[in-house]
């Protein structure tokens, strides 16, 4: 289940605000500036559908994001607790960090928890599948799949090259609750 939990950035220890009612999640995020959606699961999926099976099942989807945001390309990533590789990649994105366009997440299965540092307050968004994650160019952030990933997104960008982390060297996200899985 989706949840939002908001803090100041200076009390980890005591949330302002959790939730997870969809409605109530996506007008906090939509005061801060960022998108976020249910869809519903109307596509039934293998468990081990790959990218292009999933490509398919969510074209209109895909097609709608991509007129909206004017958005160029799209991939589907997943990983799996038996990954070689896991524990790097987890590593990669857990320092805040922002990027120069916006990312933009649907959950096709899985979860992830996206951390978001707007002003003063930290918004904590564990999204499950169903759940359309936007979060604007240059927002301070970082995401968790925690130790022991497993997730199915789709991601649609601005530029076909992808998108690189341009971290904040800011400390704060070793403060706040990571993904326990």
């Amino acid at each position: 289940m989706s949840r939002l939990t908001v803090y100041h950035e200076d009390r980890p220890d005591r949330h302002l605000l959790c939730t997870e009612d969809g409605d109530a999640i996506a007008a906090e995020l939509a005061a801060a500036g960022v998108r976020f959606e249910r869809w519903p699961a109307a596509h039934e999926l293998a468990p081990d559908a790959g990218p292009e099976a999933i490509g398919e099942a969510y074209a209109p989807e895909i097609e709608r994001l991509m007129r909206e945001g004017g958005y160029r390309t799209w991939d589907v990533i997943g990983l799996h607790p038996a990954h070689p590789d896991k524990d790097t990649l987890r590593r990669k994105f857990l320092e805040e960090h922002t990027h120069a366009e916006d990312e933009v997440r649907f959950f096709v299965d899985g979860e992830g928890l996206f951390t978001l540092h707007i002003g003063d307050r930290v918004y904590e968004v564990l999204c499950t599948a169903g759940d359309l994650m936007g979060v604007p160019a240059g927002t301070p952030h970082w995401f968790d799949m925690g130790p022991n990933p497993l997730f199915k997104v789709i991601r649609v960008f601005d530029n076909p090259e992808g998108w690189v982390a341009e971290f904040t060297g800011s400390d704060i996200a070793g403060r706040f609750p990571r993904l326990e899985n």
